[in-house]
């Protein structure tokens, strides 16, 4: 007898994905249609009804269930409708002397937050750095975003060089938002952006154990990264 049990399958995109490795991820799904394959990011977004050019942060990270013989565009399009709705709802929650100008911008800060913050409770505080950096027109000085610019030939290793070289996605040449979000983020992400913490600080380094010291003075924010560099080198020589 046959049985009437229709078989799921699941495809989980993940939070901080880049658009190109969330779309290496449907198209190699072996129970979808390939339908997409060979067609440009723009084509893609054509079909899917979208008024943007870049596909970059415009699709929800999340688990989508299918079934077999489902095309990728149909997991395309569910993805970007979740982020549209997403972004809708947390617009909505926006605090009400938010600067941004419009919810694409927000979706750019919440992207960049998804690459910074490793845990959960240290979003807003990020947030709040960020948009202070902003509002006082400070370069925004985040690796990601340059990590980012220099596409899938970077190597690991981000070097001074790198930051010297001017380019859309330089936020230590270029003052404001880069012109595109940088990963598909989170609805905490989304949240923290458009909710950041209410904080004078202005700098941020990494502890080194997925937390940041933050500062609100240079000078703080010089000695914090002196000691979490101490910090790295000695982890780094027990290690070798």
């Amino acid at each position: 007898a046959i049985s009437g049990k229709v078989v799921t399958y699941s495809v989980t995109l993940i939070e901080g994905w880049t658009f190109s490795r969330l779309r290496n991820s449907i198209e190699s799904t072996e129970h979808l249609v390939p339908d997409s394959v060979g067609m440009s990011d723009k084509e893609i977004l054509k079909l899917l009804g979208s008024a943007y050019d870049q596909a970059e942060g415009l699709f929800f990270p999340d688990t989508y269930f299918s079934i077999r013989g489902d095309t990728g565009l149909s997991q395309f399009r569910r993805a970007y409708q979740a982020m549209e709705r997403k972004l809708e709802e947390a617009w909505a929650e926006r605090d009400p002397a938010f600067p941004l100008a419009d919810s694409y911008a927000a979706l750019i800060l919440a992207s960049i937050i998804e690459k910074e913050a490793a845990v959960d409770e240290e979003r807003r505080r990020i947030a709040g750095v960020l948009l202070n950096r902003l509002q006082k027109n400070m370069p925004l000085q985040v690796d990601p975003t340059i990590i980012y610019g220099l596409g899938p030939g970077f190597d690991g290793d981000l070097t001074k060089e790198h930051l010297r070289t001017d380019g859309p996605y330089n936020t230590y040449t270029r003052r404001g938002l880069p012109p595109t979000p940088i990963s598909n983020p989170s609805f905490n992400s989304l949240l923290a952006a458009v909710r950041p913490l209410n904080t004078t600080e202005l700098f941020f380094v990494s502890r080194g154990d997925g937390r940041h010291e933050f500062s609100n003075t240079l000078e703080e924010h010089q000695r914090a990264i002196r000691r979490y560099k101490i910090h790295r080198d000695k982890r780094s020589a027990r290690q070798l």
